[in-house]
């Protein structure tokens, strides 16, 4: 038996053409995670047990901080309010168990992107919201100047990091015979410091700066040394298989990023909304629908920034130069400024 097919080649591509436009313009379904945080009314936002700037409680008992207005800026683009975020306190043991199992939504605090972890914690990284690198700080009296200067000393550092592993990796690669002390917990490790037990004491620049505003009696008696030890590109983290969660909170970031860039701001924004730039339009949901690819609103962006202002007020507010962490914009800063923040385009 034989069968004959007969194409015609106009039509054919007239229907491939109207598929993949209707796929493109498709709307987002929602995920099980978007499903369990609208029902709840909540973003479970995992956070650090107190780093300043990043997560920290305020003497009211608010938590602020940079990571903290990542989570508010998401709560506010899904469920249009930033302040239906519950905040759980993870120890850096604790993090990577209470995404994995569900009991939260987005892990937020100060936590690197590294390979092992994005292929194989069953975890996705998102987007970097802070570009740092580890360093040591150490009493402004010992005279030391450079990290080689610490050969053979002792070292405060917390266990379960991937500073743990850094710290030994830069020892032997340089010949330094550093001696780590090892700490659980980030509040032991500090105190050990200041107590005088460590010559040295490690972690991420921006951590060092938060320590030391935090709890040294006189910030200018200790030195963060210039060197850097490795990347450390901190972001948000999401379980992998909820491909929906993972995009709406990648796009936030992307979305505050670009409002920094097109000088869209939390004071500005209604007056913005007359812009004529396209760019700003879009960003603002007053031409094109972007929500309904994300399954969110139409002014999900808008809400965001009206919530937590864009990235770069986001940085200045909580580390910049003009907070407590007096820490300079450097690799944070704008592509177009010399930096590496550099948002895929709202379109």
């Amino acid at each position: 038996m034989q069968f004959s097919f007969q194409f015609s080649a106009p039509r054919l591509l007239a229907s491939v053409i109207v598929t993949a436009g209707a796929l493109a313009t498709l709307p987002a379904m929602a995920g099980k995670t978007v499903d369990a945080i609208k029902a709840r009314g909540q973003v479970i936002c995992g956070v650090s047990t107190g780093v300043v700037g990043f997560s920290a409680a305020d003497s009211t008992g608010k938590w602020v901080g940079l990571d903290v207005d990542i989570c508010r800026a998401t709560a506010a683009a899904l469920l249009g309010d930033g302040d239906k975020v519950k905040y759980v306190p993870l120890t850096s043991q604790q993090r990577f168990t209470a995404i994995q199992s569900g009991e939260v939504d987005v892990l937020s605090r100060n936590t690197t992107f590294s390979l092992t972890r994005d292929a194989s914690l069953g975890l996705m990284v998102t987007t970097p919201t802070y570009y740092d690198g580890q360093g040591f700080m150490v009493l402004a009296k010992t005279k030391i100047k450079t990290a080689k200067q610490l050969k053979g000393q002792t070292v405060c550092v917390q266990s379960g990091t991937t500073t743990e592993k850094n710290l030994n990796d830069y020892s032997k690669a340089n010949g330094l015979n550093l001696k780590p002390v090892v700490f659980e917990k980030f509040e032991a490790a500090n105190a050990a410091y200041f107590s005088g037990r460590c010559v040295g004491y490690t972690t991420d620049v921006s951590g060092l700066a938060s320590v030391r505003n935090k709890e040294a009696k006189n910030p200018d008696e200790h030195v963060i040394l210039s060197e850097l030890l490795s990347k450390e590109p901190l972001g948000p983290l999401v379980r992998r298989g909820d491909d929906e969660w993972y995009t709406i909170v990648k796009w936030v970031v992307y979305g505050l990023v670009e409002a920094e860039e097109y000088g869209v701001t939390q004071a500005n924004l209604e007056q913005q909304k007359s812009s004529t730039d396209p760019v700003v339009q879009r960003i603002l949901g007053v031409s094109e629908d972007t929500g309904k690819l994300l399954g969110l609103e139409r002014d999900w962006l808008a809400k965001a920034i009206k919530t937590t202002g864009n990235y770069g007020e986001i940085f200045e507010r909580n580390v910049g130069p003009n907070s407590p962490l007096k820490l300079p914009r450097g690799f944070n800063n704008q592509w177009n400024k010399g930096g590496l923040m550099y948002a895929y385009p709202i379109r």
